[in-house]
């Protein structure tokens, strides 16, 4: 859309939108000059928004309390796993993985999320545990992708894929013939 239909929109419906006012904000930020009638059409928008000709609807602020309990729950875990060993853990990962299995608990209100929490720890807190311990075991049993293995090319090293090749024969291949005599 351009900012043209986007105002005439907010002026028919007499509401601005959180994607219309995104969509104006992307056209502003991508044009390097607007046009007059650009110009125009934003300050008939403006003038609508002053007067409350036009009312600008605002975002909605959602709280996930499922994120807040596995959170809470993986930090708990992983620490016990930690005081235990040398391991350092990534309670993002953790998370993450256990969140991907469990159903969201929305809230806009603190009021609602009250209730979401209650609800939680009534009905889902035995399923939150186990996918928690879940990732946990996940993330423990994953293989350490060879620490040691180094990129082919690194910034400032002969990039032709000869060197490369040799370079990279020369770590894994065992009776490795210098690059002289392979080529003479």
């Amino acid at each position: 859309m351009s900012i043209d239909q986007i105002v005439e929109q907010a002026l028919k419906d007499g509401y601005l939108t959180p994607s219309m006012e995104a969509e104006v904000g992307r056209i502003c930020d991508m044009s390097s000059e607007l046009s007059i009638e650009e110009y125009m059409a934003l300050d008939r928008l403006m003038g609508a928004l002053l007067t409350g000709e036009v009312v600008a609807v605002p975002r909605k602020q959602f709280i996930n309390v499922m994120e807040e309990l596995v959170i809470s729950r993986s930090i708990a875990r992983v620490a016990e796993v930690e005081a235990g060993g040398t391991q350092n853990l990534d309670v993002g990962d953790i998370a993450a993985y256990a969140l991907n299995r469990l159903p969201p608990l929305y809230a806009t209100t603190e009021e609602g999320a009250s209730y979401q929490r209650q609800k939680a720890h009534e009905q889902l807190q035995d399923l939150i545990n186990e996918q928690v311990d879940a990732a946990l075991s996940r993330y423990l049993d994953r293989p350490d992708f060879y620490p040691e293995r180094q990129a082919i090319a690194s910034p400032g090293q002969d990039k032709s894929v000869i060197a490369q090749v040799s370079k990279l024969l020369e770590g894994y291949a065992s009776g490795f013939e210098s690059e002289e005599n392979v080529f003479s």
